[in-house]
């Protein structure tokens, strides 16, 4: 499960969780009919050196409207990067509307994904890339995720690297 910029672990000196409320009418122009595909891969360089990178296979990739609420939830995790370090994220509950105006893919085994058919609109592309190296204490990799934008002039699939860079 990936935090919708989603929750993955505890700590009790969490900061303060965003005090904005979803605003369901900024959203909804994920409701609205689209042509486009969203389609990338979500990977992660290994720095254990046993390998190059690690994908997010059968992870959960999230398509989130650009929202206030969104913003304050990448403002929360990821403090103006695009990538979260396993090992500092904080729990925090997304309000049930929010997470009800995404949408989902699994990524396959080299973390491709696809998203059919999304309108015109600005979105966010989020995920987790987690593992335990050999004999690891504590979790490596984390949150990542990307900006995309969709016309719906696009003639071709709009292409996503989610790497956390």
């Amino acid at each position: 499960m990936i935090p919708l910029l989603l929750p993955l672990f505890s700590c009790n000196s969490a900061p303060p969780a965003p005090q904005l409320r979803f605003d369901a009418a900024e959203a909804a122009y994920l409701d609205k009919p689209g042509k486009t595909a969203v389609r990338g891969q979500a990977f992660l360089p290994d720095k254990t050196g046993k390998v190059d990178v690690r994908y997010a296979a059968g992870e959960t990739v999230r398509l989130i409207p650009d929202t206030s609420y969104a913003r304050a939830r990448l403002d929360y995790y990821f403090h103006g990067a695009k990538f979260a370090p396993a090992a500092s994220i904080q729990q925090n509950d997304p309000d049930p509307a929010y997470v009800a105006h995404t949408r989902t893919a699994k990524a396959g085994p080299t973390g491709r994904f696809i998203f059919e058919n999304v309108p015109p609109g600005r979105y966010y592309v989020s995920t987790q890339v987690i593992w335990k190296a050999e004999n690891a204490f504590r979790s490596e990799g984390g949150l990542i995720y990307e900006e995309v934008t969709v016309t719906g002039a696009e003639e071709k699939p709009v292409e996503v690297i989610v790497s956390g860079k």
